[in-house]
């Protein structure tokens, strides 16, 4: 993970949000080729009230500049994205394993049209147990259900 850093967060200032939402924004652009430029025009306003609303927050910073993040929501991960740039590094796989291990992760929904992120987190040992035709927009993203197997 090199000189990454994992934090829990507990003060959401608008600044850490907006660091975070463009996190979000380079992830997306580099990893959902699904989604059209007024697709992702349509998330990026909910964007930062979800990372306000979300349970747990887990920020992965190097240099004191947020480049990755995870939400957890009761045992649910709700969200993980890493900046482009940070990506093969083991940090996804260092900020999972702290979800499973201190915020208790047995659960997440992906996009199936996300082949990489599908394949790490089975790596991770995560399964589907559900398979949806569209996501919770009714658009036609089909998402995956998984669990962690024990």
């Amino acid at each position: 993970m090199s000189d990454a850093t994992i934090r829990p967060v507990t003060d959401r200032t608008p600044e850490l949000v907006s660091q975070l939402a463009r996190v979000w924004e380079r992830a997306v652009r580099s990893t959902h080729a699904f989604l059209t430029e007024e697709g992702i025009a349509e998330i990026r306003p909910f964007v930062p009230q979800a990372i306000q609303g979300v349970g747990a927050l887990a920020v992965a910073e190097r240099d004191d500049a947020p480049i990755g993040f995870m939400g957890v929501e009761d045992g649910r991960l709700e969200m993980l994205f890493l900046d482009p740039d940070a990506r093969g590094q083991g940090l996804g796989r260092a900020l999972l394993s702290h979800g499973i291990g201190r915020l208790g992760v047995t659960e997440l929904t992906v996009n199936e049209q996300n082949p990489q992120a599908v394949g790490f987190y089975e790596h991770m040992g995560f399964s589907t147990c559900h398979r949806t035709e569209t996501d919770e927009e009714g658009c036609p993203y089909p998402l995956l259900y998984m669990r962690l197997g024990r």
